[in-house]
């Protein structure tokens, strides 16, 4: 092969790379002044699986506000209390506010850090609701807060008034998790339990919260890297007409994407590889090296909205 097609190679490569990124960012719909929640099982998924989800919804021209919910601290290594400052500094570099918007519910009693145990979804819910539930709480904690805000709520059916939430979007891992780790697919369940229960007695009214979850491939794609996106993208446009024909006959009604993408450039690829790499450094064994270089889910997202019937 001759050195000028070896040297044109690369330039056409990372030129067709800057320029889909840019064209997924500008072109692709995606969630302007939400405020949203980014729900994980473990300390390290926001950057190993979520890592363009996060870089691409914290950009300070969406207006979103991005918080991050871990139901474990990580700590099947005996690393927890390691594992909750790594995040936090993970989160700064994928360009969250401040550590406030970083919150983990350490209850190894619920949610143990397993390989082989999934949580129980309706736990999951209730610590959701607890944080999350939109309802007129006085100042003060415990089980009496707790109660008066379900009763709350109860009243709010009673009376036939919308239901109501404090955030916008719910994401999270789809019902595979990526991975198969049961914790991850727990997540799925327990959102739509949430959210079944947020709708509880409102057939007919539109849920607050949408869910979007992170669709899970097969093992090919999800070890091309960037080369997966192109069929990515062709799945996202294909679906952002589908909602788009849908909403048309909706009129009145907000409609969010039916599919998210999120493509990092260069930049910020390298951003999630240090969130990882310099923020996560208790978990950076020799496979991960090949995680944050092969996997697809470092460099691409693509997000599901969950359909849901309320009844």
């Amino acid at each position: 092969m001759e050195l000028h097609v070896c040297l044109a190679i690369p330039i056409i490569f990372f030129t067709a790379w800057l320029y889909t990124a840019y064209t997924i960012q500008t072109r692709i719909p995606t969630l302007r002044n939400k405020a949203i929640v980014l729900l994980i099982a473990h300390p390290d998924d926001e950057a190993m699986f979520f890592a363009p989800t996060v870089l691409g919804l914290t950009r300070p021209d969406l207006g979103n506000h991005l918080k991050i919910l871990c139901l474990s601290s990580g700590n099947a290594d005996s690393l927890g209390a390691t594992r909750k400052t790594e995040i936090l500094s993970s989160a700064a570099i994928l360009g969250l506010r401040s550590d406030a918007d970083v919150l983990v519910y350490d209850n190894p009693d619920l949610f143990p850090d397993s390989m082989t145990r999934a949580w129980d979804p309706a736990a999951i819910a209730s610590v959701l609701a607890s944080f999350f539930a939109k309802a007129p709480t006085p100042a003060g904690s415990g089980s009496g807060s707790r109660r008066k805000q379900a009763d709350t709520a109860d009243s709010a059916r009673t009376r036939g008034e919308a239901p109501a939430a404090g955030i916008d979007v719910l994401i999270t891992f789809d019902r595979d998790g990526v991975s198969g780790h049961p914790n991850h697919g727990s997540l799925y369940h327990g959102a739509v339990a949430w959210l079944r229960l947020l709708m509880r007695g409102k057939a007919g009214w539109e849920c607050p919260v949408a869910l979007y979850r992170l669709a899970s491939t097969n093992v090919v794609r999800k070890y091309m890297a960037l080369l997966d996106a192109p069929l990515t993208m062709v799945l996202c446009v294909l679906d952002s007409m589908r909602t788009a024909a849908a909403a048309a006959g909706k009129k009145g009604q907000r409609e969010m994407p039916g599919r998210l993408m999120f493509l990092s450039d260069f930049t910020l690829y390298r951003r999630a590889q240090r969130a990882m790499t310099r923020a996560h450094v208790s978990q950076m064994r020799w496979f991960r090296w090949g995680w944050i270089c092969l996997s697809r889910y470092m460099v691409v997202n693509d997000l599901e909205k969950e359909r849901l019937v309320f009844r």
